[in-house]
């Protein structure tokens, strides 16, 4: 028997009987397993209803996490409100942490400093490769820099393992192979100093012959700071004042460079804008589960929930008397729910005022405040949303399993059913089949003689 489609639980088996009765028993069955069909259609219709709620939970989390993004980068960007502009990049760069004071500094690049180094004497025979061959037979070494001594092992016997034993000794140089034979390969064991100055550097196999040649002496870094007589350093990264970290690129003694230690409200200004975009991304979330046209969240109470703590968000006060509220940072929202940022009421602010109201986002003020109220919905297991799709789907499995018990019975009755209008339908058309037969056989044997009859009448 095939199956039709038809708006049931399962799919409608086609009877194909042989009585006269056979469309009938189809309809039969067809009614009676659609009226089966009702309690689980019903489920289904349930669990269609909590999946698309499921969905949109997923959705609406994304949007609220997008927003708690949003607050802590406000929080990153105020940490890092204090900016270092250089008048010269070529000579000078510049980083300021969030420690770093105010202020502007002076620094002349009398000389960048180079870093001392030596190479290895030609080999007996060349290194031509140096995956395998090596400048010495030894198993140790000993390296010198300024006269310190560190014993080097090697893992292998090639020259590479012997660079790679230096470089992980962290013994203040750097180690590298290079190739000084041109096309007839002559592979040497260069060293060069981590630190700028005047360094002694040699290496001694277990023999004690020295396989270096030093090929620089290197100088230190020279600079001078706001006028200061000559300061030298063994590196071009210099710690110019706490907070501050300066990077010597060029040397140039006749080019003082200005350093400006400054509040930079740029990043800070442009992450309260994006804030509002993703306070107004939420609100709209939250209206399109509301009205006429309600999504499937419409009347649950997570909706109401993460309203009133959007609400507390926009609401916050308490800041310092120069920013109080979000509407005197610059954050207003207005009669529709949505948010706007006034960068000209955010620029005429004073900066520790502006700090004093944000705080931070595990210490007080406006970021703590608003990190703790979403995460408070959208934590991964304790949240609001993570719980009501907990809760969603437990409900989605249980109704799956009513469905699946549903049906169970309606196949069954189907099943049932088609064998008792199959031994009906077979039982009746065996009937009619004698009736046939007894028909055909009272009309072969009365309707001659009735014939016969009318014929002598006529006589």
């Amino acid at each position: 028997m095939s199956s039709s489609s038809t708006n049931s639980l399962i799919p409608i088996s086609t009877f194909s009987g042989s009585s006269t009765y056979s469309s009938s028993f189809q309809q039969v069955l067809t009614r009676a397993v659609q009226i089966a069909s009702l309690p689980g259609e019903e489920v289904q219709a349930s669990i269609n209803q909590l999946t698309s709620q499921e969905q949109a939970l997923a959705t609406m989390s994304s949007t609220f996490s997008q927003l708690q993004e949003a607050v802590q980068s406000v929080a990153s960007a105020a940490q890092g409100n204090i900016g270092a502009t250089v008048s010269d990049s070529s000579l000078v760069s510049a980083t300021a942490s969030a420690s770093a004071l105010p202020g502007t500094y002076t620094i002349t690049v009398d000389d960048i400093g180079s870093a001392a180094s030596a190479m290895s004497a030609a080999g007996s025979p060349a290194v031509t490769d140096p995956t395998t061959g090596n400048i010495s037979a030894s198993s140790t070494f000993t390296l010198s820099v300024n006269s310190t001594n560190t014993t080097i092992t090697p893992s292998g016997s090639s020259l590479e393992d012997l660079a790679n034993a230096i470089n992980t000794a962290n013994a203040g140089v750097q180690a590298t192979i290079v190739n000084v034979g041109g096309s007839s390969a002559d592979y040497r064991l260069a060293l060069t100093s981590t630190a700028m100055g005047q360094n002694t550097i040699a290496l001694d196999d277990s023999n004690n012959a020295n396989l270096m040649t030093q090929m620089a002496p290197g100088s230190p870094v020279e600079y001078s700071v706001n006028g200061s007589s000559e300061v030298s350093s063994d590196t071009q990264t210099i710690t110019l004042a706490p907070g501050l970290t300066v990077s010597l690129l060029a040397q140039d003694p006749n080019t003082p460079v200005t350093i400006t230690v400054a509040n930079n409200d740029s990043g800070l200004s442009s992450a309260l804008s994006s804030l509002a975009t993703a306070y107004n991304s939420a609100v709209t979330a939250l209206n399109a589960q509301r009205g006429q046209d309600a999504g499937p969240l419409a009347g649950q109470s997570i909706i109401f929930d993460l309203q009133s703590m959007l609400n507390n968000l926009a609401e916050y006060g308490g800041g310092p008397a120069g920013v109080p509220t979000l509407t005197s940072l610059g954050l207003e929202v207005d009669d529709t729910g949505n948010m706007s940022f006034d960068a000209t009421t955010f620029g005429s602010l004073n900066a520790t005022d502006i700090q004093n109201f944000l705080g931070n986002t595990t210490t007080g003020g406006f970021l703590e405040a608003a990190n703790n109220g979403l995460n408070s919905a959208t934590d991964p297991t304790t949240g609001s949303l993570a719980t009501s799709g907990t809760s969603i789907q437990d409900e989605i499995t249980s109704e799956n399993s009513e469905l699946a018990d549903d049906t169970t019975r309606v196949t069954d009755l189907q099943t049932n059913l088609m064998s008792q209008l199959s031994a009906a339908d077979a039982a009746i058309a065996s009937l009619q089949s004698q009736n046939t037969y007894f028909t055909e056989l009272f009309q072969a044997e009365y309707g001659s003689s009735t014939s016969n009859g009318a014929s002598s009448s006529g006589l």
